[in-house]
């Protein structure tokens, strides 16, 4: 698929024309001018389109010669209010879009009239382009710079070869730390939400180092909170960090600062424990390195009255005190701040400093947790969802990032299961697969037992923190709680015989490393993590959607019908052999209407990006990055890449394709329904005709009179459409679920009905 649009705005920002300097060399100069190209190679078209947009006294150009271009980067930045500007705007965000044409490569500012292209995700990197139309923006503080704008484009189909070798033309933007075209702000967003660091300036190199403590003062939390107010100079504190938040990016276009973010650490001595503030640039020098658990010497900080809407996170130890009325204030300048990562080595018994104690909890133990408990778990991911977004705000360009995942640890037939939302950790959150160790913090409880089947999940909350490696040495790793498990001493007499004859092991079965595998007692071996991921549960399991009773309600006047309903061809993949199942059922009613309709709405094809797929450890990087955010840089595969729908579908039933009636009999639209085959769910059983079915979000089948067996899943999907004589003129409130998958791809799916009283 491809889209094309274009809506020039011309205006002052275009004012003015790209006025290059004349002065070259093969080499090229910072400051917009072009570099020559060598004589031996193809002239760059982006050269030819500099020429002839300078060479123009018109604002905008189409241009004579269209040729396709590849994207290699979509980078986000909030844009500033310009200096007209009188009424603050809401957040304008912009996209800087770095082409190729095999000879060079530039960095362009795409239009705000196209940024729909890039919510849609239609304009991304690794697709063919075609630019039709394009302006100047002309720096009017800079003499000789000017930034190519695109106008109009049509995006095409992503390309199997990529080259990236192509040198920028100009060569300023080359300059690391990469700075946006436009605006005085001075780094990119992340593509798709505002908590994750993105780009090089985000550090990582803040290392523990041995300090010596002498002629330094150091004072108690408790002390600190009584005396602050009359206190001018503040002596050090010495502390351990206990919580670490998300961080919040509170950027706006009227506010004139360079890096706006702030986070939260929750930091304890002896004496009790305090918010600590790191703001704006002190982010994104320290937020990288500061870990859960580090010991940290704090001096020349800020204290003021706490903020009175946030509400801090509890102690995990409750005979520690929460100091809720006061909050240290970290900021590189006024007085900037020295912060001292000391070496656990270094530690006191004297400073009793408190340990890391986490909540760990077992999946067998949650079905007894209140609601809005806090807890943590650990266990093997049986089940990763692709990454989804959801609006902050009505009318907001801000987003969520969150995915689905199941955790499963052996105690109980049913996983975690865990609305994951971004933690600013997206080095884990993008590449976690199926078969990995993880661990998961700071945990909510979300339940509702009036629902049925009953709503029971967790949900990540402001401090929440995601583990997959480094496990070693965690306070976790020797719980007595994953004790159920095999030692590493059991599993390395094991591993071996548990291992199929003739199979290759390769160090991927070990997504921690073997060296973590050889001293972490908790580990579980290869036969443990098939016993947990192939026992009891291996069938899947439904994921809860969460709607509220606001949702639930409709106006009894626009209720449709269901009319008709088939088990659609979603293919069931074993080796390179497909079975197709193509059961049908069709009411009376639709037999009468279906040529009459003033409009038929057709959404019931599901495409391959919806189908989840079974996990092979041999292609994790590719499932990774298709069930990921598109990137914002272009990053090139290993080899071929394999089709995703070569992969075997992980849905045993297939997906139906429901056709729904509006009340009126004039339009009717086709939607898709993917249930979960779950004949573990005890609240579910004989959830075995297709009403009962949507109610639920699954199927829960009887088991066959006598044999003590389940019925084959696909067998099942045909008795439940042909059974459907219960769909029959039945009115019903139906949730929808409207994906925009890109490329002018649109996906509607029934996520569950209701039957009105």
């Amino acid at each position: 698929m491809s889209g094309e649009s274009g809506q020039p705005q011309p205006g002052p920002s275009h004012a003015g024309l790209y006025l290059e300097h004349r002065e070259r060399d093969k080499a090229g100069v910072p400051g917009g001018v072009i570099r020559r190209a060598d004589s031996q190679r193809r002239r760059s078209w982006i050269q030819k389109v500099i020429e002839q947009i300078t060479g123009s006294p018109r604002q905008c150009v189409t241009l004579s010669e269209v040729v396709p271009v590849t994207v290699l980067a979509v980078q986000r930045y909030l844009l500033e209010d310009e200096p007209r500007d009188t009424v603050p705007k809401p957040p304008l965000y912009c996209y800087d879009v770095t082409i190729s044409d095999g000879v060079y490569q530039e960095k362009c500012y795409l239009d705000p009239s196209l940024n729909f292209l890039v919510y849609q995700n239609i304009l991304k990197v690794g697709i063919e382009m075609r630019i039709s139309r394009v302006s100047c923006l002309y720096n009017e503080k800079r003499l000789g710079q000017g930034i190519l704008c695109i106008d109009k484009v049509h995006c095409g189909e992503p390309l199997d070869v990529i080259s990236v070798e192509t040198p920028f033309r100009n060569r300023a933007h080359e300059e690391k730390p990469e700075r946006p075209l436009r605006g005085g702000k001075s780094h990119y967003l992340a593509l798709w939400n505002n908590e994750d660091p993105y780009g090089d300036i985000w550090k990582t190199n803040k290392q523990p180092e041995e300090f010596n403590f002498n002629n330094i003062k150091i004072i108690s939390l408790s002390h600190l909170e009584l005396t602050w107010n009359s206190r001018k100079n503040f002596p050090a504190l010495l502390v351990r960090v206990l919580h670490k938040s998300k961080l919040r990016y509170y950027g706006k276009p009227n506010k004139k600062m360079i890096e706006p973010y702030q986070t939260y650490l929750e930091v304890a001595d002896s004496s009790g424990m305090v918010s600590v503030i790191l703001w704006n640039t002190l982010c994104p020098e320290w937020y990288k390195s500061l870990r859960v658990g580090l010991i940290l010497l704090l001096q020349d900080y800020t204290v003021k009255k706490s903020y009175p809407l946030r509400i801090q996170p509890d102690p995990v130890d409750p005979q520690m005190k929460l100091i809720s009325t006061m909050e240290i204030c970290l900021n590189l300048r006024d007085p900037p701040t020295n912060i001292v990562i000391i070496p656990e080595k270094q530690l006191k018994s004297e400073w009793k400093l408190p340990k890391l104690i986490n909540r760990f909890i077992t999946r067998s133990e949650l079905d007894d947790m209140p609601e809005n408990s806090i807890c943590d778990v650990i266990g093997l991911l049986s089940f990763v969802g692709r990454v989804q977004r959801s609006k902050k705000k009505e009318n907001s360009e801000d987003f969520w990032s969150y995915r689905w995942i199941h955790i499963s640890d052996g105690t109980s037939e049913q996983p975690f299961i865990v609305q994951l939302f971004s933690t600013s950790q997206p080095e884990v959150f993008e590449n976690i697969y199926p078969m990995t160790y993880f661990v998961c913090t700071q945990l909510k409880v979300v339940r509702n037992n009036s629902q049925v089947p009953k709503l029971l999940y967790l949900t990540t909350t402001n401090e929440s923190r995601v583990l997959t490696t480094g496990h070693r040495g965690q306070p976790y790793t020797y719980d007595p709680k994953n004790a159920s498990h095999p030692s590493t001493s059991q599993a390395a007499g094991k591993e071996d015989h548990c291992h199929e004859r003739g199979s290759k092991r390769s160090q991927d079965d070990r997504p921690m490393g073997s060296q973590h595998f050889q001293y972490t007692p908790m580990v579980l071996s290869l036969c443990a993590k098939r016993k947990i991921l192939q026992g009891p549960s291996a069938n899947p399991v439904p994921v809860p959607q969460p709607y509220s009773s606001a949702q639930m309600k409709g106006s009894k006047h626009n209720i449709p019908s269901i009319f008709s309903s088939r088990e659609s061809s979603t293919a069931y993949a074993t080796g390179k052999s497909r079975r197709i199942i193509n059961d049908r059922w069709e009411s009376r009613l639709w037999r009468d209407k279906k040529f009459s309709l003033r409009d038929h709405l057709h959404y019931g094809h599901v495409d391959p990006e919806s189908i989840p797929r079974k996990f092979i450890l041999e292609h994790e990087k590719f499932l990774t990055q298709q069930f990921n955010s598109q990137p914002a840089k272009y990053i090139p595969p290993e080899g071929k890449p394999p089709k995703l729908d070569e992969f075997q579908s992980a849905l045993s039933l297939g997906h139906f394709e429901v056709t729904i009636l509006g009340l009126n009999h004039e339009i009717a639209i086709d939607v898709a329904f993917l249930p979960m085959y779950s004949p573990e769910d005890v609240q579910a059983s004989q959830i075995d005709t297709f009403l009962t079915c949507m109610n639920f979000s699954c199927v829960c089948p009887p088991e066959a009179p006598g044999s003590g067996r389940l019925p084959d899943p696909k067998a099942l999907a045909g008795d439940i459409v042909k059974a459907a004589a219960d769909l029959d003129r039945v009115h019903i409130i139906g949730i929808l679920d409207i994906c925009n998958l890109g490329n002018n791809k649109v996906e509607v799916c029934l996520q569950k009905i209701y039957t009105p009283e």
